[in-house]
């Protein structure tokens, strides 16, 4: 069964390290953790309800768990990656269109084509501070010339 855990807003990578660390120090009945970067304030974990107990007893930033089970096809579209649509690279001009930067302008500084994360410099700040964000957040404005 799989079963959803609430967590502090930017916090599920933290709690999901630490279920996956107790998994293995305990030898707990886990299949899987799972933290969809697409949904906030929830980790998905796959295994027996009291094993699960035991894993998020005491651990930072949990909120709670949902006793009813979850079912797979609920989630079953965030557990695949996304293919980037377009590649980007150093020296476009990208706008955020979502999450917190939204409609800032930017140059890409950094492209890290593994994580699917881009690196932008802000263009109309007064002291350019570099904002690490998901390629899904972002469409091109202009491409670099080579």
């Amino acid at each position: 069964m799989i079963y959803t855990i609430k967590t502090v807003v930017g916090r599920e990578n933290i709690v999901a390290d630490s279920i996956a660390a107790k998994i293995k120090t305990q030898g707990l009945s886990i299949q899987a953790v799972v933290h969809p970067e697409e949904i906030r304030g929830y980790v998905f974990v796959e295994g027996d309800l009291r094993d699960i107990e035991k894993a998020v007893k005491a651990v930072p930033h949990v909120r709670g768990i949902m006793k009813t089970p979850i079912e797979l096809k609920k989630i079953q579209n965030f557990l695949h990656p996304k293919k980037a649509e377009v590649e980007l690279n150093v020296n476009d001009l990208v706008e955020v269109i979502g999450g917190p930067f939204k409609a800032t302008k930017g140059k890409v500084v950094k492209y890290y084509k593994v994580k699917r994360e881009i690196t932008i410099e802000p263009l109309e700040v007064a002291v350019p501070i570099p904002i690490t964000i998901s390629v899904e957040f972002v469409k091109i404005l202009e491409k670099a010339k080579k």
